[in-house]
């Protein structure tokens, strides 16, 4: 084995024990060329790789520190908030601000593909992983799948596999990815600066009937979640992963 993969791999285990936990700086690479009896190139090549891989940051003037691994997310599969963090390992956690029955505005007509003036069910609620605040999710829904949402308790269920118990199965959905400042209510649940950079997640679901029923705005933190998309093929037009804004 290469010196700079048993480094990196030396310092990998000590971040995955603990030893070395976020916020922790990493020994410098003084202190590292010193300890492993070597240069200072296979030390930089170490630390280059922890970077890639989202466990360190390294800041002007100062030694580098291990950061939080954040929650991948893939946008190319279908997966509720609550499987997904419990397959990796994260503790999910639900806070209803809001389930409500309202006229639907014109972009809600627009998206769920319904007639200016019908009702919409409407859900504003913040996720969290082990505790933190990940995600901010508003959701609308069709009056008539909307509706049974007033019948359980909004922070103990997974909203997509409660939909499906109640015959309202997810059976298409399109993503949409962007980033956007944290507005007053993002900030103040999110626990971010008001104006920072947060992810957006759009989708538009339908059922096995091919109508629309639900459209969604969720929100991410974007120091804890990654979106990762895998593509089997590829477009050459690019139509498919890639439109510009306003198409």
């Amino acid at each position: 084995m290469s010196v700079y993969k048993a480094i990196a791999d030396d310092l990998r285990q000590r971040i995955a024990s603990g030893q070395l936990a976020p916020g922790d700086d990493v020994p410098t690479e003084g202190e590292l060329a010193q300890q492993w009896s070597t240069s200072r190139g296979p030390i930089r090549n170490a630390l280059a790789e922890l970077r890639a891989e989202g466990l360190i940051e390294t800041t002007r003037g100062r030694p580098s520190r291990v950061v939080r691994r954040k929650a991948h997310q893939a946008v190319d599969v279908s997966i509720p908030f609550t499987k997904w963090a419990r397959e990796m390992g994260a503790t999910p956690g639900a806070h209803t601000q809001e389930v409500s029955l309202r006229r639907a505005d014109d972009d809600h007509v627009e998206l769920l593909r319904i007639e200016p003036g019908d009702l919409i069910v409407e859900v504003t609620r913040l996720r969290s992983l082990d505790g933190r605040p990940t995600m901010l999710e508003r959701l609308a829904f069709v009056e008539e799948v909307g509706r049974v949402l007033f019948d359980v308790d909004l922070d103990t269920v997974s909203i997509t596999d409660y939909l499906a118990e109640r015959g309202h199965p997810y059976a298409e959905v399109d993503h949409e990815i962007d980033a956007v400042a944290a507005d007053e209510l993002d900030a103040r649940l999110l626990e971010v600066e008001l104006g920072s950079p947060i992810l957006r997640l759009r989708r538009v679901t339908r059922g096995r009937d091919g109508r629309v029923f639900e459209a969604s705005d969720d929100r991410y933190r974007s120091d804890i979640v990654r979106f990762t998309v895998s593509a089997s093929g590829r477009a050459i037009s690019g139509e498919h992963f890639i439109r510009p804004v306003g198409e």
